[in-house]
């Protein structure tokens, strides 16, 4: 972890520092700045650390001055000697406010609070991005046939191949439907989590493979389910790729 100390007074600096290197083993001091102009000048010209502790009365003004003058875009702990500034600290999106001189369980806690903080952004990070890479899949096709109009649940899709120019999709259940599109657009539309283009004639669906055995040239043939006429062959250069899908790895 990379940080940064914004301290004037020799002593508090050497103090928290100590604190820091007992509490955080793995943290790396970058840079130890002691005014709001020395300050302004390093974060301009560095990229941002993963942690500022900051003292807010310095000898050329308050730290808040220099929140006004560079964006910060590391979480920052407030180091003080004074409580009159708590309102402007949380006003200031700090992680916390210590109070000098700094007690070491009083760091704990505010490091324990930063730790927290990145987990929960983590999760909701992670759940954010598996909404927008499954939201970007389609989860039903319209189907026209003859006069009819029906709608076709992805999940239930077995798998779609094409034949005499036309593409198809055949579901669990035995059903087969003339698909708008052909397969190098399905593929596009199809999450790869859950379906993966064997050959140039066939996207499969993780669920309908019923078996599988090794093929000539490291080729792979697969039972479906339902069946085919002919068992479809995983093609020679779509097969380490095809083995790495179903190991959950792409």
């Amino acid at each position: 972890m990379n940080i940064i100390i914004i301290e004037d007074e020799q002593p508090a600096f050497k103090r928290l520092h100590k604190l820091v290197e007992e509490t955080i083993p793995a943290a790396n001091l970058l840079a130890h700045l002691d005014s709001i102009a020395m300050s302004k000048q390093w974060f301009e010209a560095n990229p941002s650390p993963d942690l500022v502790f900051m003292d807010i009365q310095l000898a050329d003004g308050s730290a808040f001055d220099l929140l006004k003058l560079v964006k910060i875009d590391a979480p920052v702990i407030f180091t003080t000697a004074y409580d009159q500034y708590a309102m402007d600290a949380f006003k200031a999106a700090s992680i916390d406010y210590l109070l000098k001189p700094v007690k070491k369980e009083a760091l704990k806690s505010a490091v324990q609070k930063l730790d927290e903080y990145k987990k929960m952004f983590s999760m909701q990070g992670e759940a954010l991005i598996k909404s927008l890479s499954t939201s970007e899949y389609k989860k039903r096709f319209v189907i026209r046939f003859g006069e009819h109009i029906k709608t076709l649940m992805v999940e239930d899709i077995a798998y779609c191949y094409s034949e005499n120019k036309a593409t198809f999709a055949r579901t669990f259940e035995g059903r087969t439907y003339p698909m708008d599109h052909n397969l190098d657009a399905l593929e596009d539309m199809l999450s790869p989590t859950e379906f993966f283009r064997i050959n140039r004639q066939y996207i499969i669906c993780l669920k309908a493979i019923e078996e599988m055995k090794t093929y000539s040239k490291a080729r792979v043939i697969v039972t479906l389910k339902p069946p085919v006429k002919e068992q479809p062959i995983v093609s020679s250069e779509r097969s380490a790729e095809f083995k790495q899908w179903l190991a959950g790895e792409i």
